[in-house]
């Protein structure tokens, strides 16, 4: 009788890149200047990225470009939300036993708290330099700085899988 193996290894191939973007523009003003400079047409979806955490359960919008000619798929994703949170109050004060909603932020990627958005690029094989996309977006006037992130270092990049 012959043993089959799997080797799980082979599955925890990385095949995107990653781009962290600074800035202070909302999801949808980067998502249109993004698509001015870069041949790509970002579109919000209304499913959401959704990431539990302690606290509960964050919802990060997405945008997301289709390239069938090069088999390349575009995420913009937001890396900070905020979530609500109801508790009773507890010890000795005026509200006590009253509803108390706690607003705390969620970040998809917490080792990289200072980034503001995330492009992920899948299936980028040889089409185009990485170096071309990073200048690209790096001449935009809101964003103020861009850089590539090795997927292989984070330690969340379970949050990445959408």
């Amino acid at each position: 009788m012959a043993v089959l193996k799997l080797h799980l290894d082979e599955f925890d191939e990385v095949d995107y890149q990653l781009i962290a973007i600074h800035s202070t523009l909302e999801d949808y003003r980067l998502a249109y200047f993004i698509n001015k400079r870069l041949p790509i047409r970002l579109e919000k979806k209304p499913d959401e990225v959704s990431v539990k955490v302690k606290e509960g359960e964050a919802f990060f919008s997405k945008f997301f470009f289709d390239d069938l000619g090069n088999d390349i798929q575009w995420t913009l994703i937001p890396n900070k939300n905020e979530i609500t949170i109801k508790r009773k109050s507890t010890g000795q004060n005026l509200f006590l036993n009253t509803d108390v909603e706690i607003a705390t932020k969620v970040y998809l990627l917490s080792e990289l708290k200072k980034v503001d958005y995330f492009l992920k690029i899948e299936n980028n094989i040889d089409t185009f330099a990485i170096d071309s996309v990073l200048k690209s977006l790096n001449s935009i006037e809101r964003i103020s700085t861009v850089y590539a992130v090795e997927p292989e270092k984070i330690k969340s990049k379970n949050n990445l899988i959408f």
